[in-house]
């Protein structure tokens, strides 16, 4: 019922390994942990490029003229003739992301997977920016749907 395209541009992303299959992972993991699944069938795309591509899109759509890790474009709320929800796109930037596990110590597999995480929550209208009580419970969200993929709590060494 939920279908993640993942297109692969530049970067060296077999460092984090089946992203295909990690990106589905990482997508159902999160319908997992909600109250309710998607009502329709509904499709998710994931762009995996470089820092090059990601300053691009932040700069035309957020007017940041940096790389980030993950950006979140939501799709308006209406299924297509077929009945398929778009529910929007997520980007992620490679040197961003293994420069942030490494950094962090963390594997590259599992960054990449609370990203994913992260950034379908962004689609689904959750927002960390919004104040500290949504901040905690999209965290909170993330812990639980990362548990399911058997990775840690991201945020247990970050100090509030």
């Amino acid at each position: 019922m939920i279908d993640v395209e993942v297109v692969t541009g530049p970067g060296n992303w077999s460092r984090v390994g089946d992203v295909h299959a990690l990106a589905r992972c990482a997508v159902e993991a999160v319908f997992s942990v909600l109250p309710e699944g998607p009502s329709s069938p509904t499709e998710i795309s994931v762009l995996l490029t470089d820092d090059a591509g990601a300053r691009e899109l932040n700069r035309a759509w957020r007017g940041l003229d940096k790389p980030t890790n993950v950006l979140s474009f939501p799709a308006p709320a209406v299924p297509s003739p077929d009945g398929v929800r778009h529910l929007g796109d997520i980007a992620l930037a490679f040197e961003t992301v293994a420069r942030e596990a490494d950094d962090e110590g963390k594997s590259p597999h599992d960054h990449f997977a609370h990203l994913v995480v992260h950034g379908t929550l962004h689609l689904l209208g959750h927002d960390h920016e919004t104040g500290e009580d949504d901040a905690v419970a999209m965290e909170a969200l993330e812990i639980e749907a990362l548990a399911r993929l058997g990775i840690a709590n991201p945020y247990r060494d970050i100090a509030p």
